[in-house]
């Protein structure tokens, strides 16, 4: 790895240290900072740069929570990437307007095309981060240029598409694992003290046995019009794509419900081995994309214990945005609405205010803050911060579950893992000429899941 070289001989990753050292040895949370000392090195630079790669809302709101990390240090937005000019100006636009002291980004490092990713990162020093939140069809090839640099990385969920893309992510991570690089993930509840509460908890036997978790999204339906000329246009189809094709993003259920997955998994401490589903469309849907309107998916684990996850975009019908555990001794709330440590053990199996038996400290930031000051924190202290495998292995639980419903199929974690399915087999060359992967009918319907028929494993 490349090293800064002055006078006294220290590394840039000692003058980040150096940033957030005052307080070694002091007993503090995950999200409670030193005070910063200053360097002892007049004129050295210990300042974090970021690289924003893809400047949609989830994009700027990942910097926002970067710009908002305690007691951080010299922080700034250096450098940004988009494939659309007008969204890359609309995002630094909302950035100036609460964090204009933090932006230095120059018209000579606001790049754009296909290639303005390696642009963005190459003008990054180890230390730095790159946001990787584009679309999850083209993240692999992103995460894997950033780690090969030696920049650290923040990616978005989910982080591919399909079984290939995952395996890539996988193979990044572990060669940011060799190099030191570290990688967080936007499976931002991880970071969530309320939860590791009650996890705490579950290992200490107060809940008994958990032999069942359920986890579900309900909400109101978005349907994909006709696009008409719009769907041969390579760029149009990546920006309306997003939930609704799932070379693009995944589609919009594992979109979603991947961070209610990780939750299984989490409070597993496993991965599922198989996954059953179904599902379908509403009678009459009118909707264009590939999207079916129900998924329900049965996980099973290695023990036999289960996870039933739901999800469900549908108008007129009963919303539910939560995670629930049941053990042999009592159940307990894991989850709340948009992903709110909304944390309780209960006295039973009754999941209900009145029953409630057990509540955590609150949790005093977000889980996206969380996120972000845990990835500072251990930048700042060049402490080991890796989530590329487990992000990795969540959302191929997602995919699996996907693919269970798409098929009409049990399938496997092993055939997941061995996959060779890819939705897009050219992502590393796409350009503005490039074809579409996907064409819709005469009707502007793009082809929708059927049993029997459909692969994606």
């Amino acid at each position: 790895m490349y090293h800064a070289s002055n006078e006294s001989g220290t590394t840039r990753r000692e003058f980040l240290q150096e940033g957030g050292s005052a307080a070694v040895g002091a007993a503090v949370s995950t999200a409670v900072f030193p005070k910063l000392a200053r360097s002892r090195h007049v004129g050295e630079d210990n300042t974090i740069r970021l690289a924003l790669i893809g400047c949609g809302g989830r994009g700027t709101g990942a910097i926002r929570d970067a710009l908002s990390v305690p007691d951080a240090g010299p922080i700034k937005l250096y450098a940004m990437a988009d494939l659309v000019e007008g969204r890359m100006n609309a995002s630094l636009n909302t950035l100036m307007r609460g964090y204009s002291d933090k932006i230095e980004v120059s018209e000579e490092r606001k790049f754009l095309g296909f290639d303005a990713y390696r642009k963005a990162i190459d003008t990054l020093r180890p230390g730095d981060v790159a946001l990787c939140t584009t679309r999850a069809y083209i993240r692999p090839v992103h995460v894997e240029y950033a780690v090969q640099k030696g920049i650290n990385v923040f990616m978005e969920k989910p982080f591919a598409t399909d079984p290939v893309g995952l395996q890539r992510i996988i193979r990044a991570g572990e060669l940011a694992e060799q190099s030191n690089v570290k990688i967080a993930a936007g499976l931002q509840c991880r970071h969530s003290p309320a939860r590791q509460a009650l996890l705490e908890q579950i290992h200490g036997g107060q809940m008994g046995e958990i032999h069942l978790i359920r986890a579900n999204r309900f909400g109101n339906a978005n349907w994909l019009g006709d696009q008409a000329k719009a769907s041969t246009n390579l760029l149009d189809q990546i920006q309306f794509g997003k939930i609704h094709l799932f070379w693009v993003g995944s589609g919009h259920m594992v979109d979603y419900l991947i961070h209610q997955i990780d939750e299984c998994c989490w409070i597993k401490d496993q991965w599922p081995v198989s996954a059953r589903g179904l599902g379908g469309r509403v009678p009459g849907s009118r909707d264009c994309g590939q999207n079916i309107d129900v998924y329900s998916m049965e996980y099973t684990f290695a023990d036999g214990t289960k996870a039933f996850c739901g999800f469900r975009r549908i108008n007129k019908t009963e919303n539910d945005f939560a995670t629930y555990i049941h053990g042999t001794k009592c159940a307990a709330q894991f989850s709340g609405n948009v992903h709110a440590a909304t944390v309780h053990r209960f006295k039973d199996q009754r999941i209900e205010k009145d029953n409630i038996s057990w509540t955590p400290t609150a949790d005093a930031y977000k889980p996206w803050q969380y996120e972000w000051n845990d990835l500072i924190d251990s930048i700042r202290r060049d402490r080991p911060h890796n989530e590329a495998k487990r992000a990795a292995y969540s959302d191929m639980a997602a995919l699996m579950g996907r693919a269970a419903c798409h098929t009409g199929q049990t399938i496997t974690w092993d055939e997941m893992m061995q996959s060779d399915f890819q939705f897009c087999d050219d992502v590393d060359r796409l350009n503005y000429d490039s074809p579409v992967p996907i064409l819709p009918d005469a009707n502007g319907q793009f082809p929708v899941p059927v049993p029997g028929k459909w692969r994606e494993v």
